[in-house]
């Protein structure tokens, strides 16, 4: 009989690469401070914090500021939409010289994001907030700007994460082609199944230029206001890329939704009933999201 996944075995040590806490425009469940004490409970290690719209270092290093233990590492980023200049190099090497590590590409702004936006289920902004304006990686004759090109380079400079955000899976491609290019290291995928719709064939390719594979506990929770997909989706999902290659992040942090560690357990557990073994899911959560960091 197979021993019950304890918060210890899945969370000891773990990272949790994609929380949204407060401040925000959108309503939050939490504040950073008490994401990096929820993670800090559960044995984490960091937790990395995101937001729509605006770049997340300078929370994070006052979230690590604050007096008291047992609290979690915060990393900040900073996610390419309207509300920073799109792919704007210098927001990126700010955010990046303040010590974020994650540069994720347009969510809001993409315009495949836009396009579906009715579908999405994303939150009413509970402040007076201008709509997203498109942000687009390519020129009118169809090749990358060199905008995307300037902050690859930031990317690399910096040994920084370079994540999908909500692109169309041909642009996540070819941008994580010409980052390789360009000597960026750390790749990652967001929710490859979520708004961004890629096939398995799809984030195979992203894998062999080194990406990893985030997908996010709060779309296979069912108490999450997002839940869109069963844990089998899941669990094929990471037979099909490898468990070695593949991360459990939350992306959570919301209002009315699971507290992001205790989702991570929760789903966890689901996977463990599809026969994930302890090594197998600490990858998920500990050794693969650490080595996308850098905190090997």
């Amino acid at each position: 009989m197979t021993r019950p996944l304890s918060t210890r075995d899945l969370l000891s040590d773990a990272v949790d690469l994609h929380v949204h806490p407060a401040p925000s425009p959108y309503p939050r469940r939490l504040t950073v401070a008490e994401a990096a004490a929820e993670a800090g409970a559960a044995g984490m290690r960091a937790i990395v914090i995101k937001s729509h719209h605006n770049a997340t270092a300078s929370d994070a290093a006052g979230a690590n500021g604050v007096d008291g233990g047992g609290r979690a590492e915060v990393f900040g980023g900073i996610v390419l939409n309207s509300y920073v200049g799109g792919f704007n190099a210098d927001a990126v090497n700010v955010a990046l010289n303040l010590g974020g590590r994650v540069v994720w590409l347009p969510t809001v702004s993409s315009p495949l994001h836009l396009a579906r936006e009715n579908e999405v289920g994303f939150p009413t902004a509970t402040t007076r907030l201008r709509p997203a304006r498109p942000v687009s990686a390519w020129t009118r004759n169809g090749s990358l700007h060199p905008s995307v090109k300037a902050v690859l380079r930031e990317v690399a400079a910096a040994d920084a994460v370079l994540a999908s955000g909500h692109l169309d899976p041909d642009s996540i491609i070819a941008i994580f082609e010409e980052a390789r290019r360009l000597g960026v290291r750390r790749l990652l995928v967001n929710h490859p199944n979520f708004i961004v719709d890629a096939s398995h064939a799809q984030v195979r390719k992203m894998v062999d230029l080194g990406a990893y594979v985030e997908h996010a506990s709060c779309h296979y929770d069912t108490r999450s206001h997002y839940v869109n997909f069963t844990a089998e989706t899941l669990a094929r999902w990471i037979r099909a890329i490898g468990p070695e290659r593949s991360v459990l992040a939350s992306d959570l942090g919301q209002a009315d939704n699971p507290l992001p560690a205790n989702s991570l357990l929760v789903v966890g557990r689901l996977l463990r009933s599809f026969g994930f073994t302890t090594r197998e899911l600490r990858a998920l959560t500990v050794h693969n999201p650490s080595a996308v960091l850098g905190l090997e």
